[in-house]
């Protein structure tokens, strides 16, 4: 998002000012509410690159922003949580005014710290005001077991007290995250990892809206619209989320991974970061690989399979397709199904084998991202006949292709078929596409063939050859 370098010139910069603008203060929570009706009565879409939710978790995340609740996003690992926290900033306003010069970010007209209300007192309508950007009004904190009391509600600040003030001011407080956060959203990712002892301290700022500092209470009208989020291994393994804060959630949103195919390719094709073509079909490949990857009973399916796996491999795919155009000179870059091979070996490691399986990684995810191609090709090419293909290497036609065979010469080991072109449609590649985009479609059918056993193939360390 960019940010303005600085706010509009017209905007009031006096608490007098603004009180003469009909500016009223209002709580996070119905500036929220407020600007997501908006966005519906608008037909506007308020998640921006939020994909697959739009009928599962999204209608539950707005039910509970409307009411006001602050809410727990619970899920595996890679579902896309974090991303849609950071989404909320958009139904905030973009400028807030604030005390200019205050500690926390209090409105003008409503101050709740000791030092603005006693400045609001002194200065009167002449209190000056700064706005802040929405951007600066979202707090996100990893919880971490090392996190203190301090650093989410705040301690006593040592230099102030050295000042002269006495430990009973309140002034000699040193604020944390949550209180920092005022007119704002505060999220908390992986909750349960959050010791217990640390936990309680939230009870009070999401129940009573005050914060405890040393053993003197320090009533703040605290607002804020705090959220979260938690793995369900955590949740009920290694950390949890305690029984009284858990109560005082008003919601708790299930993610879950993309429900289809498409959704999938969507989300790779959005967060990948491609530095060469790569076509949907073999992102669908990809797609439906991590789909069965999470229907596995081989993977831990406790620890998922992340988004993220899905990303990784079509960024590695890419980078395959972009090494062979540097070997050999081919220009433009184009991945082809010869580059899914990189997948296996370079990514096993992110992810959680059941115990029994170690050794057979590799055989495992080679096997699975087999069935997934020969899935995708039976989608693409159904309804088509291919045997004109397999005559012609029944003949004796050999196709090698590898990471150092070009897309050209993997076109001139077959004769002018017109089925070619047919096969080249169902992949969306055009006849005048770079012979790399023909030649990925062609590796498709012939891939095809061999895992339906059509054809032969042999394959060596970066080769592979199609033959009778």
């Amino acid at each position: 998002m960019t940010v303005p370098a600085v706010p509009s010139t017209k905007l009031p910069r006096t608490a007098g000012a603004l009180r003469a603008a009909g500016h009223l203060p209002k709580g996070v929570k119905a500036e929220i509410r407020d600007n997501l009706l908006a966005a519906l009565r608008a037909g506007r879409d308020p998640w921006p690159g939020i994909v697959g939710f739009e009928q599962t978790v999204l209608p539950q995340l707005e039910r509970a922003l409307l009411a006001g609740h602050d809410f727990v996003l619970l899920g595996e690992r890679g579902q896309g949580k974090t991303r849609l926290l950071r989404t909320l900033v958009g139904l905030l306003d973009e400028w807030t005014p604030v005390i200019d010069g205050a500690e926390l970010g209090e409105h003008p007209l409503a101050p709740i710290t000791p030092a603005s209300v006693r400045r609001a007192a002194e200065l009167g309508d002449d209190l000056p005001v700064t706005w802040r950007h929405r951007d600066e009004r979202y707090t996100e904190k990893l919880a971490t077991p090392d996190t203190s009391v301090g650093d989410l509600i705040g301690d006593v600040d040592p230099v102030k007290v050295a000042q002269g003030r006495t430990l009973g001011d309140p002034e000699t407080i040193h604020f944390g995250l949550v209180p920092r956060a005022h007119r704002g959203i505060v999220a908390v990712n992986e909750l349960p990892d959050l010791a217990e002892r640390i936990q309680v301290a939230l009870l009070n700022v999401m129940e009573e809206r005050d914060i405890q500092v040393r053993g003197y209470t320090l009533r703040l009208p605290l607002d804020v619209l705090l959220v979260a989020t938690a793995n369900p291994e955590d949740y009920t393994n290694r950390g949890r989320i305690i029984t009284p804060l858990k109560d005082r959630f008003g919601a708790e949103i299930r993610t879950h991974y993309p429900t289809s195919v498409a959704a999938e390719v969507a989300m790779v094709r959005q967060e990948a970061h491609l530095v060469a073509e790569v076509g949907d079909p073999l992102l669908e490949v990809l797609a439906r690989f991590v789909r069965n990857l999470r229907e596995s009973s081989a993977i831990d399916q406790r620890s998922g399979v992340s988004a993220r796996f899905a990303v990784a491999a079509a960024e590695t795919v890419a980078a395959a397709a972009l090494r062979r155009s540097a070997l050999i000179g081919e220009e433009p870059a184009v991945a082809r199904p010869i580059d899914l091979n990189s997948v296996p070996e370079v990514l096993r490691g992110k992810l959680e084998f059941e115990s029994g399986e170690e050794g057979r990684e590799t055989e495992h995810l080679t096997h699975l991202l087999r069935r997934a191609v020969a899935e995708t090709a039976r989608d693409r090419f159904a309804g088509l006949d291919l045997r004109p293909l397999i005559d012609v290497i029944a003949d004796g036609t050999l196709v090698a292709t590898g990471e150092r065979v070009p897309g050209s010469e993997v076109l001139a080991a077959l004769p002018e078929l017109p089925l070619l072109h047919e096969v080249a449609g169902r992949v969306d590649v055009r006849p005048d596409d770079s012979p790399g985009k023909i030649a990925s479609a062609v590796e498709l059918a012939l891939e095809y063939l061999y895992l339906t056993r059509k054809v032969a193939k042999d394959a060596t360390a970066g080769a592979v050859v199609y033959g009778p």
